[in-house]
């Protein structure tokens, strides 16, 4: 009954207090049909009422058929718009379904770019509406916590200002263009590993100040109209089912009016999802079908808890015009326009990590180039167990380097190693390039020919790092050592030939101490999209500057990260994925028996946060732990001179002011970071932390004054004993660079 009380408080005293509040929320855009709604919700049966509450295809759920009430629609992202698929997720092979494949949540939040961050959200609702559907099944906005965590690639930054600035603006870009995003995965998903059954024990001020920050900012900020609870448990409770997380805090304390939708096969229980919050079982009808219209006629459930689910699905229906069947997909998905943003956010994503002896950009006397690596040829658009994008094209980065070398510069290529290539169930045949095993040494005859070829060469580009079979949804990586004999290959091809630049292709931080040792320059060059080898080769030749800006850290080893100091992680046991278990027989290999009992016996691990809020490079700072790469690190071709710091303290706001130099002789861009440490505080808190950043785009020469603000709220902290938000008043300083590891000027001002 208490459950069922706080479901309803949290429906209707919210919304008392938000008509009462002269604040208009961008949530308010969803209730403007509320009496629309509530008339149709009368004509309605109970049949009708539960029948929009589960899938009806592996993509949709059900409308109001008989009152003209559409489907609604959904499609994955977040980095493309996925192709038709049928039972198994499995292509249906249609012809204008091929959508623009956009770099990843890691590269985008390499930008550092609030307006990409929209173009990116814009750009994907718009080929969702030529694909006629309703919501996006992104952004994935969940904190990276584990340098190995399988979707690093899909999540923004491990940093919450970062995310949150990044997911509003995305936010708004995509339903701006029609279509609703749907926030994944609410909330504490950070590890792959055992992710369907796992129970994440964090207090509340680690939740609140780390990992929420994100999805309440999309929420309150940019109205978020669905969000997608996570697999796994909160404190004991799956988020499918957690009041705590769904009921008092994202519809309660953030205002919450639009829909729920369970991860698919994330759903557990009839009464515990439906007074915990969930709106759509996905997929299947066990619970939230004739379970559920069972416990309404026997008095168990309220209908009025079903009329409310209803209602927040219908809101979403009408603020998201349904394209009709025969307007969507008649055009080709991926178009120009939306192509040319894949292209910026490429460009502005690399980031030059290491230009020891000024390898880069590539000099003018260089004739012959080696492009040594697979990474340079192998597609990154699809792979692994996450959803890829069919693209319509997808330029390598050894495409875009012929193209831009032309006639003038030859360009070689030879593989250098086997590259490890994922097997479902029991092992099929590989290739000539292909290894069994990431931990494969290097092959002798493929070395020998990269040497060959480098020694030949005035210059050697060498392409490391990951691919979508090592990182991948469904499982956390071993470690992040470079994989397939990676660092003796790059050592042999450095004594060949000392003019040696080397670009890692990976979603998260790999292991760089041996390369670092042998390659004078290094790039991340992340998974970056259709146009990401074009992007890459304009950095490399000094066409445009690098300016992308690392959202995480790149830890010396993976001890030194704050879940395995800790002991945190890795989990000691660990079971089938859950997702793959239930919707990729095809990837199994195992009978639906098997599955079953595997599903029934998947392990209940707990992982402490313990850690708190010392995530990445709050743990780093505190702890005095060095890095290989720091968080916000990125070097151009250029230098940038900050100037003595200007502090302007309003009460509700602090605004910062610094003259920004560009002191070389082509057009830079640099991101430029504000952290507050706090002074003689008497909480716990990290040594400094993120709360304002800008991309500043400078012409050759050219200076200009920049400024950044935050909100003094920005500096509260959570309070668990009076379980709310705090300000300590005190001393702060204000700390402006160009990283986290490299600030430039400083000042202070009393809070």
């Amino acid at each position: 009954m208490k459950l069922y009380t706080t479901f309803l408080a949290c429906l209707t005293g919210f919304a008392i207090m938000t008509s009462c509040n002269s604040t208009v929320s961008p949530q308010d855009r969803l209730t403007v049909n509320d009496d629309k709604i509530n008339e149709i919700i009368a004509l309605m049966t109970l049949e009708e009422k539960v029948e929009m509450l589960h899938s009806k295809t592996n993509m949709s759920s059900e409308g109001v058929p008989r009152l003209g009430i559409q489907d609604i629609k959904y499609t994955d992202g977040p980095f493309g718009i996925r192709e038709e698929n049928g039972d198994g997720f499995r292509p249906l092979g249609w012809k204008l379904d091929s959508a623009t494949y956009f770099p990843t949540g890691s590269a985008l939040a390499a930008t550092w770019s609030k307006e990409l961050a929209y173009k990116n959200g814009w750009a994907m609702g718009k080929e969702g509406r030529l694909r006629g559907k309703d919501i996006i099944l992104g952004p994935a906005i969940n904190i990276q916590r584990l340098p190995v965590g399988g979707r690093t690639y899909e999540y923004l930054s491990e940093d919450p200002v970062l995310s949150a600035r990044l997911s509003v603006e995305y936010t708004k870009g995509s339903q701006e263009a029609g279509t609703a995003v749907c926030l994944k995965h609410f909330a504490l998903n950070n590890q792959e590993t055992n992710r369907g059954s796992v129970n994440v024990i964090a207090d509340e001020r680690t939740m609140r100040e780390i990992y929420l920050k994100p999805f309440e900012a999309a929420v309150r900020e940019a109205g978020a109209m669905c969000v997608m609870p996570a697999y796994n448990k909160v404190n004991g409770y799956y988020c499918s089912e957690n009041a705590h997380l769904l009921n008092e805090i994202l519809r309660g304390e953030w205002g919450f009016k639009g829909m729920t939708v369970s991860d698919w096969g994330g759903t557990h229980s009839t009464m515990g999802a439906a007074l915990g919050g969930l709106c759509v079982q996905m997929t299947g009808d066990n619970y939230f079908g004739q379970a559920l219209i069972d416990s309404v006629r026997n008095g168990a459930l309220d209908e009025a808890v079903v009329d409310a689910k209803v209602r927040e699905i219908l809101r979403l229906r009408f603020a998201i015009e349904p394209v009709p069947e025969d307007v969507a997909n008649t055009v080709m998905t991926s178009q120009p326009e939306t192509q040319k943003v894949a292209y910026e956010i490429a460009q502005k994503s690399i980031v030059l990590l290491k230009n020891e002896t000024r390898n880069l950009p590539i000099a003018e006397d260089v004739k012959k180039i080696a492009v040594i690596g697979q990474n340079a040829v192998l597609s990154t658009a699809a792979g692994g167990v996450g959803a890829g994008v069919k693209t319509l094209y997808e330029i390598s980065p050894l495409e875009g380097i012929r193209e831009r070398a032309g006639q003038d510069i030859e360009v070689t290529y030879a593989p250098g190693y086997r590259s490890y290539k994922m097997s479902w169930g029991k092992p099929g045949p590989l290739g000539p390039l292909d290894a069994a095993s990431p931990s494969d040494p290097a092959d002798p005859e493929l070395l020998a020919e990269a040497v060959a070829l480098a020694k030949d060469a005035d210059m050697v580009i060498f392409f490391g790092g990951t691919n979508k079979s090592i990182e991948t949804e469904g499982s956390d990586r071993q470690n992040i050592d470079l994989p397939c004999g990676q660092n003796e290959l790059v050592q042999a091809l450095y004594e060949a030939n000392d003019n040696l630049v080397t670009v890692i292709i990976s979603g998260g931080p790999c292991d760089l101490r041996v390369l670092d040792q042998y390659s004078p320059a290094i790039v991340q060059g992340w998974w970056n999209g259709m146009e990401g080898g074009k992007a890459l080769a304009e950095v490399l030749f000094g066409d445009i500057a690098p300016s992308g800006k690392l959202p995480f850290t790149f830890p010396l080893k993976l001890e030194d990260s704050p879940a395995y100091a800790m002991g945190n992680f890795p989990d000691k046991n660990s079971g089938g994925d859950l997702f793959t278990l239930m919707y990729r027989l095809d990837a199994t290999g195992l009978t639906r028996d098997q599955i079953q009992e595997y599903i029934d016996n998947l392990p209940d691990p707990e992982s402490r946060y313990t850690e708190g809020i010392l995530v990445g490079y709050r743990w780093f700072d505190t702890k005095e732990v060095p890095v290989m790469y720091a968080f916000g690190h990125g070097l151009s071709y250029v230098d940038f001179e900050y100037g003595a710091l200007k502090c302007r303290n309003r009460n509700d706001r602090i605004e910062v002011s610094f003259d920004l130099e560009n002191l070389g002789n082509m057009q830079a861009d640099e991101v430029v970071q504000l952290y507050v440490r706090r002074i003689d505080s008497k909480v716990e808190r990290p040594y400094k932390e993120l709360k304002a950043f800008d991309r500043i785009t400078l012409n050759a020469g050219e200076t200009r004054k920049v400024s950044l603000e935050f909100p003094v709220s920005e500096l509260a902290h959570w309070d668990m004993d009076k379980n709310g938000w705090i300000i300590e008043p005190g001393r702060i300083e204000i700390l402006v660079g160009s990283s986290s590891d490299d600030i430039r000027q400083s000042i202070s001002t009393e809070i």
